[in-house]
């Protein structure tokens, strides 16, 4: 195909995906998301069309910018970058346009500037030291071995049974198997390798004998060469002012040495004009485990066995402790202090003391509860103050080799593990567990938060037994809410809930030697590799009292909690009766106390009581411009809270005398508040319904009240840090307002204003 046919080729299918941005047709919106997908495609099986694409891009984002036609800037940027991450025989020229392209956009506001510094801190070191963003999106990904660069990622595919078909399981399972069967680290070190040089050295690099070479090398080899690449790329990307020239020589020592001097000279030389077309160098999908979410505690256990392999990490010696207690089974964080009984001479000891016992051993048991020479104690405090963001760097450094935008937590610790829980499912079932939970354990164990990066994502399903009609229309609240926020996320990600039922429904083929391209698969690493930017959402805590003399019951809610009226009432013992001339009616007569949502934060409290027949409290906003619900920051700002608020939905029952006597009419009345207590004052009983979870309905409740969910470490004592130096003050936590959880869901873009 001559270079005309191929970009107008390209144009066309970039055109297709700015349409379907703002397409209104259903014959278009069935079909979003696939542009994107084949868009891509077509640059994966054809290298050679990077540089076409790169230009055609970059020329509708300089339109778009001349046009302010904002809407497609955040797509575009993520479709160009995606592209450069990929791509070999990029010239510096367009490089470098990219770039200042990507700094004058710092001009706009959020979340366009955020986006834009993303690409603009990637680029700068890819334009110095081509190859970088490849190479470090494989190694982490791929958990290959580098002292250079030791970050490690992992995504976890977490799946509820009771809502996706195992049918739906089966059909991601074997495209994750299919495609990590592929990916031993031996392949990925070669494509490693053989894409830096690519990058690096263009057009005077033999890409078909490099490969060739690189298969026919032994492991032992291979991986020196793997190395030397790493190298070369991580020491060039760590100085502040990189030579492209320097670093050209060193990759063109590693290709001769691959090659030989007589054939890398030919190529440097005259070029091979008898080469076979330029090959494909694979991305390989990151490393994916897929779990079906059947225990509360699951995550947590998942993330402590990611986190076990410690041979990278270079700790302090109460850091040692603290892993050990945090890592190992029936260890708690307590102080141990024990009199030794030997003399402390050295001839005293037994023999072999100095040798260090195997992991695991009853010695090793034994060492963790006694010490030879003196008093031991262990001085980490279990109510350790946790740090307020425990999410990590949201999506600014996390392809730049920076460990974290706050530096380390920690002494001697750094985050080099990155969590990308992938939530696959109906809305608000998993997700508010998925970050309460490991929160909730760092109360007792505080092991993962100095190490761990946790970044959420949703790709939303619907139950089997949903209609088929309703498969291709309606999302639930959270999905529908996410995909008007982003609407790249509407068309990247939220297309994946009718694909993933068509999947599942296709019999399965039967020609094993025919390559199909997976889809799902390459939808959702596209959605976890480029969704950087958080939406931020309040977790609800509600206590539940089925008797008020005892103790209540605690549950979390994240976008809906739903009050019926039931038909069974009170006991006639330990209820007063109800009061003289009290009419009969629907409903209950209830009464409610709650604090008013103002604008200036100011604290007013309402109380009453009414007659209401259910209510219902939301956590998300109704429509685009109401202003509730959760809320976007740059990922150098804290998450702005403070009009977070519950919309609440009253249907209350209005008494009327005429001549035909006594009638009653429902009125539905709304407010907002931040918390809210409501207790039946008749003999009516509630059933509360949290997130639309039929696991979740509480049956035969008196009084239940709801607020803001807290931090689970936030507590109301004193504690003092023991890695802050003497001169910083005590931390006070008494005065100290708690502080909110939020759950932060990783998108595209953010909420785009």
């Amino acid at each position: 195909m001559e270079s005309s046919d191929v970009e107008l080729d390209l144009q066309r299918s970039v055109q297709a995906v700015l349409r379907e941005l703002s397409a209104q047709a259903p014959a278009l919106q069935s079909n979003q998301g696939m542009w994107r997908w084949s868009l891509h495609k077509k640059v994966e099986r054809d290298p050679g069309k990077s540089p076409v694409l790169v230009r055609i891009l970059l020329r509708e984002l300089e339109k778009a910018e001349s046009e302010d036609l904002r809407h497609v800037i955040i797509p575009l940027l993520h479709t160009l970058l995606y592209v450069l991450t990929k791509a070999t025989g990029i010239t510096e020229e367009l490089y470098r346009r990219t770039y200042k392209f990507c700094t004058r956009l710092l001009t706009l506001p959020a979340p366009y500037c955020t986006v834009a510094l993303d690409c603009a801190i990637r680029l700068k070191t890819e334009t110095a030291v081509p190859g970088t963003l490849y190479q470090r999106l494989v190694i982490a990904e791929q958990n290959l071995t580098s002292e250079l660069y030791p970050y490690q990622e992992r995504v976890f595919l977490f799946v509820d049974p009771e809502l996706v078909s195992p049918s739906v399981c089966s059909a991601l399972l074997l495209e994750i198997e299919a495609a990590q069967v592929h990916q031993t680290p031996e392949a990925c070190m070669r494509h490693v390798v053989s894409h830096t040089l690519q990058a690096a050295l263009g057009d005077t690099c033999h890409a078909s004998a490099l490969q060739r070479k690189l298969k026919a090398s032994p492991r032992r080899a291979l991986e020196r060469y793997f190395h030397a690449v790493v190298a070369a790329v991580e020491q060039m990307a760590s100085e502040p002012n990189p030579s492209r020239e320097g670093h050209l020589e060193r990759l063109e020592e590693i290709y001769c040495s691959l090659l030989g001097p007589a054939a890398a000279a030919r190529g440097s030389c005259c070029g091979d004009p008898l080469q076979d077309p330029q090959p494909s160098i694979p991305l390989p999908s990151p490393h994916i485990t897929f779990h079906l979410w059947t225990d509360e505690e699951q995550l947590w256990k998942e993330l402590v066995l990611f986190l076990r392999p410690r041979s990278q990490l270079r700790l302090s010696a109460d850091l040692e402790a603290l892993d050990l207690q945090g890592l190992w089974p029936d260890r708690e964080l307590a102080r141990a202090s024990m009199l030794s009984t030997d003399s402390g001479i050295e001839r005293d000891l037994p023999a072999g003391a100095d040798e260090l016992p195997v992991p695991g051993s009853p010695e090793l048991e034994r060492a963790g509860l006694q010490r030879k020479g003196g008093i031991k104690k262990r001085v980490w405090p279990p109510d350790i103050l946790m740090p307020a963001c425990w999410d990590g760097p949201q999506g600014l450094h996390r392809r730049t080799g920076m460990p974290s935008g706050d530096g380390e937590l920690l002494p001697g610790v750094s985050r080099l593990h990155t969590a990308r829980v992938l939530v696959l499912g109906d809305d608000r079932v998993l997700l508010g567990q998925a970050s309460h939970r490991p929160k909730k354990r760092e109360t007792q164990k505080f092991c993962l938060t100095p190490r761990l990066s946790l970044q959420l994502y949703y790709v939303p399903v619907l139950a089997p037994e949903e209609p088929a009609s309703c498969r291709h229309s309606e999302l639930r609240e959270l999905a529908t809410f996410l995909g008007r926020a982003d609407p790249w996320y509407q068309n990247t990600v939220n297309t994946l809930c009718p694909a993933i039922h068509k999947l599942a429904e296709m019999p399965p083929s039967l020609d094993t030697s025919r390559t199909v391209d997976p889809f799902l698969l390459d939808v959702i690493t596209y959605y976890v590799r480029m969704g950087t930017q958080p939406i931020y959402f309040q977790i609800y805590t509600v206590r539940i009292f089925r008797d008020l003399s005892q103790d209540p019951t605690e549950d979390i809610f994240l976008t809906e909690l739903k009050v019926k009226i039931q038909d069974s009432k009170f006991p006639k013992d330990g209820f007063s009766p109800r009061r003289k001339g009290a009419a009969e009616g629907p409903g209950a007569e209830l009464s409610i106390c709650y604090q008013k949502a103002l604008l200036s934060h100011r604290a007013q409290e309402v109380t009453g009581s009414l007659r209401a027949t259910g209510l219902v409290l939301k956590a998300l906003p109704t429509s685009d411009t109401d202003g509730s619900g959760p809320t976007h920051t740059p990922p150098s700002a804290a998450p702005v809270t403070d009009h977070t608020c519950l919309n609440v939905s009253v249907t209350e029952v209005v008494k009327s005398s005429n001549l035909a006597g006594r009638s009653f009419s429902t009125v539905t009345n709304t407010f907002r508040t931040a918390t809210i207590q409501i207790q039946s004052q008749d003999q009516r009983l509630l059933t509360l319904l949290l997130d639309k979870d039929s696991r979740r309905m509480y049956r035969d409740v008196v009084r239940f009240e709801v607020a803001p969910c807290p931090e689970p470490c936030s507590g109301a004592h004193r504690s003092k840090a023991p890695w802050l130096g003497s001169h910083q003050p005590e931390v006070d936590r008494t005065k100290a307002k708690p502080k909110p959880l939020l759950m932060p869901i990783n998108t595209f873009s953010g909420i785009v204003q």
